[in-house]
């Protein structure tokens, strides 16, 4: 009886599972993206070793998990080149197995770069967008939309936004919480972007979201109201843009800071010796956008802020103002003008991102 147990209970137990090693790229693949993973992963047991060669000899450096069951390169693999991968493993009966390919990687017809902002190691405001912008067209803008990776402690929902074809942009559904810290993770390096395009080198940055700054300037008060994290900080007597130079209307993000700034109006095709030019230094300016929105420090104008508007289309402050303002907050704060009887702000002006509705932008831009 107990014999006959026995040879049951043998006769039942499964066979072992056949070891099956899946190699990416296969055998014989061409063309293939230098960015692009060399993975193994095996079935049915377990990896033992991974080899991935160059064809100058030397191995391309990897990792293997812990449990076994898959191997990936960590470094990235050249243009143009051929490479050979040789994995072994052994089924959970300890029997062995070995597979192998041969592939080569595509050469670039051309290798874009990009550049980001904002850049490793900034405080941002509330309303900064993070921008990606391209040396070359991009054919494949799903293939960079995948590439990037951004990564935001509290989480935030967002999406890009194409206003080019070298350029596109990611926003939070609403404005960052203020603490928030956001890694972007660009790896673009050896990805195809369509048309012979690939990365020509990925892009790191860990940004900090400081204290909520939002300034809103009214053209019919005369008044910018300035709040921190949801309190009235202070009430600003400005100018805005007067006749004929109204002020666009709508959600600015500042975009760059500076001191000692020269105001010119050749800068929007106006010549400073023409009637209505001017080229004229200034104690401090924030810039809003990229056709000359400024706020900044007007002393000739302080008797006329609060009272009407005068500017060729910035906010002008007194200079103590704006050396309060600008001492407090951050690039990529929030400016709100509103009843300046000017166009509305177009959001490819600077960093206008907060001019388009939430659904629009989700859709994409020119994709």
């Amino acid at each position: 009886m107990s014999s006959e147990a026995t040879a049951t209970s043998t006769s039942s137990a499964p066979a072992p599972k056949p070891l099956a090693l899946a190699l990416t790229p296969a055998d014989k693949a061409a063309e293939v993206a230098p960015g692009e993973p060399v993975t193994v992963a095996a079935t049915g047991g377990k990896l033992t070793e991974v080899v991935v060669t160059g064809q100058d000899g030397k191995a391309v450096p990897g990792a293997l998990a812990a449990d076994g069951a898959t191997w990936r390169n960590t470094e990235a693999l050249g243009y143009g080149k051929t490479y050979t991968t040789k994995a072994t493993g052994q089924d959970s009966g300890g029997k062995p197995a070995t597979s192998s390919s041969t592939f080569t990687t595509a050469k670039a017809k051309r290798q874009a770069s990009l550049s980001m902002n904002p850049l490793d190691g900034q405080k941002v405001g509330v309303g900064q967008p993070l921008a990606f912008y391209f040396d070359a067209s991009i054919g494949d803008k799903a293939a960079v939309e995948k590439a990037i990776t951004i990564t935001a402690t509290p989480a935030a929902e967002g999406a890009f936004y194409w206003f080019s074809d070298k350029e596109v942009q990611w926003r939070p559904k609403e404005y960052w919480k203020s603490g928030t810290s956001v890694v972007v993770d660009a790896a673009v390096y050896g990805k195809h972007f369509g048309n012979g395009v690939f990365g020509r080198e990925d892009r790191k940055a860990t940004i900090t979201i400081g204290d909520s700054v939002v300034a809103v300037a009214d053209g019919g008060t005369h008044q910018m109201t300035v709040t921190v994290n949801g309190a009235v900080a202070r009430t600003i007597p400005v100018a805005l843009g007067k006749k004929g130079h109204e002020t666009p209307y709508g959600t600015y993000t500042i975009m760059s800071e500076h001191t000692n700034y020269v105001m010119d109006s050749s800068t929007y095709g106006v010549p400073a010796d023409a009637a209505g030019g001017y080229r004229t230094k200034v104690a401090v300016a924030s810039r809003m956008s990229n056709s000359g929105i400024f706020y900044h420090s007007a002393p000739w104008s302080v008797r006329d802020q609060g009272v009407r508007n005068v500017s060729h289309g910035c906010i002008n402050m007194s200079t103590e103002n704006a050396t309060w303002l600008q001492s407090i907050s951050n690039k990529g704060d929030i400016v709100v003008v509103q009843n300046s009887g000017g166009p509305a702000l177009e959001p490819w002006d600077g960093l206008s991102v907060w001019q388009v509705p939430w659904e629009t932008w989700k859709a994409g831009g020119k994709k």
